[in-house]
């Protein structure tokens, strides 16, 4: 009978070893993936590794309570030999994480009860709740579970009903800034905020009524443009280009380039 018991203990102990190591597996390459694939990682692959990993937390949860499990928990580990030494069968099981199974490391790998400090916060804890009143946490436990069941909703939902929500929050939102549109109808309206002043141009601004190389007055509204009469041609007017003020000395003086461009105008009367 008891040859028995140990066989059935060594077979649930290899087979729940052999799943944990499955679980371990799949933990380092989740994270392995998390580390080095977050810039490509979705989020239904992320999902399809947390399934999983839930999927074998189950079956070491089904291993544990099977009927021909014994129960891990009647179960005393003893420790028959301390020592300083390095073991290397030690470390080749525990994939060299315990070098050596001395002193310093035993109270904590075979702990059957939570650490010193856990124990405290635990206290702690337990203290706090038996010091707070019966309505202040049924309002706790009121506000917890609304947010749950608005939470489970939100989950709930079919995928259609959010990508539609998330549409319509898309196309409310507003694409302009109203006060730069009434800050911009203002300006070319009533020219509120532009500058009174006139741009000069390349020659410089000349007042208005001011004579220009002895040709008659300045365009208003143009400081470079100037109408000039055509001899032999009663109504025609051409637009000058840019125009050369007066030298000091010589006044009523028209430039070369002036004459040569009236002189061509005057045989064609015209425009062809």
């Amino acid at each position: 009978m008891q040859q028995r018991e140990e066989k059935q203990l060594e077979t649930s102990i290899d087979a729940l070893i052999t799943r944990v190591a499955h679980l371990k597996a799949s933990l380092q390459s989740f994270i392995i993936k998390l580390e080095t694939e977050y810039d490509r990682l979705t989020w239904p692959s992320v999902l399809d590794n947390f399934a999983l990993l839930s999927g074998q937390l189950n079956t070491i949860n089904k291993l544990l309570r099977n009927e021909k499990t014994p129960a891990f928990r009647n179960q005393v580990i003893i420790p028959l030999l301390l020592s300083q030494d390095r073991d290397e069968e030690l470390a080749k099981l525990t994939e060299q994480r315990v070098p050596v199974f001395s002193h310093e490391i035993v109270p904590d790998y075979l702990r059957t009860k939570p650490d010193p400090e856990v124990e405290e916060q635990e206290k702690q804890l337990n203290t706090e709740a038996a010091r707070m009143g019966t309505d202040v946490a049924q309002k706790q436990i009121q506000a917890l579970n609304k947010l749950c069941t608005n939470l489970l909703e939100k989950l709930n939902n079919p995928r259609e009903d959010r990508e539609s929500e998330n549409a319509a929050i898309r196309q409310n939102k507003p694409t302009f800034n109203p006060a730069d549109t009434n800050a911009l109808v203002a300006a070319v309206v009533f020219g509120k905020g532009l500058s009174n002043r006139r741009p000069q141009g390349s020659g410089g601004s000349v007042p208005p009524g001011q004579t220009v190389g002895g040709a008659g007055p300045m365009l208003s509204g143009g400081p470079t443009l100037q109408q000039v009469t055509m001899p032999g041609a009663p109504n025609q007017q051409v637009a000058m280009g840019p125009q050369v003020p007066n030298q000091p000395g010589q006044p009523g003086k028209m430039p070369s380039s002036i004459k040569t461009n009236i002189k061509s105008a005057s045989m064609h009367p015209y425009p062809r």
